[in-house]
């Protein structure tokens, strides 16, 4: 079972000092996707990094202009392209002179795939960071780690002074992450896991919610339930369901309903993963709409 943190102390706008080098302004733009906002990270004095500046929000603006006046906002660091996340870099960079970095989509959503509740933001970075680009500041260190998984171009931040990542929508306390093909890939998602465990964290700070202090642990509950859940459509395809559709309402029982829509696009990332593992079949290419079956050996 996955330990989650829900629980987490703070005010709209309000700049919170939450470690030494990192201070947190939190959108007041809660929903199922982003549970209570989008939380921007301001790490260093000075000369700071803007880590997720977060949704098109004029008050959410005036905030992290609030909490770096009298500062120099050098790097605005984005995670990857939904509009809870990347908008505001754009007029926070025209604000403060600072460069944005991140990473432009590798795959994009295909039409009339789902739109989270945040949608996609066509975001595109000013430099563009790989896993080990490094990025500093006084008294600051931050290290690039490509994540995909959540999404093709998704990045978390590791801030070496620290020991801590800023994890973005790959890692949260309060929740799955939702992943959705073909941006989203459940294969890269788990090899991402795998990647940001053997790390040996100390904190992760996701954008929404509070932060995971035994990521180890954590990490593994979240890999644990990701094949729980490939154990789960199995099952529901042993018992004769041929379709996402029918499956979700039985496993996702427990879910929010408004997350459904959601959940059924990672049981497709499971779809994919399987059908590519020979382990399942469909008719034609893997989608929402296919039928699947078990792939039974011969004999």
């Amino acid at each position: 079972m996955i330990p989650y943190v829900r629980e987490i102390d703070f005010e709209y706008g309000r700049i919170d000092q939450i470690s030494p080098l990192i201070r947190r302004v939190i959108a007041n733009n809660p929903g199922p996707f982003t549970y209570v906002g989008t939380g921007t990270y301001i790490v260093g004095h000075g000369e700071v990094a803007v880590i997720d500046p977060g949704p098109d929000l004029a008050e959410h603006l005036d905030a992290i202009l609030a909490a770096t006046s009298g500062e120099r906002v050098t790097h605005i660091l984005v995670t990857h392209h939904h509009s809870d996340h990347s908008p505001l870099a754009r007029p926070v960079a025209q604000a403060t002179g600072a460069t944005i970095y991140g990473r432009a989509v590798d795959r994009a959503p295909v039409e009339g795939s789902i739109q989270l509740e945040a949608g996609y933001d066509r975001f595109e970075p000013e430099v563009t960071v790989d896993t080990g680009t490094v990025l500093s500041g006084p008294g600051w260190t931050i290290e690039a780690i490509h994540t995909p998984g959540h999404t093709s171009n998704h990045i978390c931040y590791a801030l070496r002074e620290e020991n801590a990542l800023f994890s973005g929508d790959h890692i949260m306390g309060w929740s799955t992450t939702v992943i959705t093909p073909p941006d989203g890939d459940m294969g890269d998602y788990l090899a991402s896991l795998e990647a940001v465990r053997m790390r040996g964290f100390s904190t992760l700070w996701p954008t929404h919610g509070a932060p995971i202090t035994e990521p180890g642990p954590f990490i593994e509950a979240y890999a644990a339930h990701r094949l729980d859940r490939e154990r789960q459509i199995i099952a529901r395809l042993q018992a004769g369901d041929e379709t996402i559709k029918a499956m979700v309402p039985t496993i996702y029982a427990a879910v929010d309903p408004r997350l459904h829509p959601a959940a059924a696009h990672s049981v497709l990332a499971h779809m994919v993963e399987l059908v590519k593992s020979g382990r399942v079949t469909c008719d034609g290419a893997p989608g929402l709409d296919s039928r699947y079956s078990l792939k039974h050996p011969t004999t």
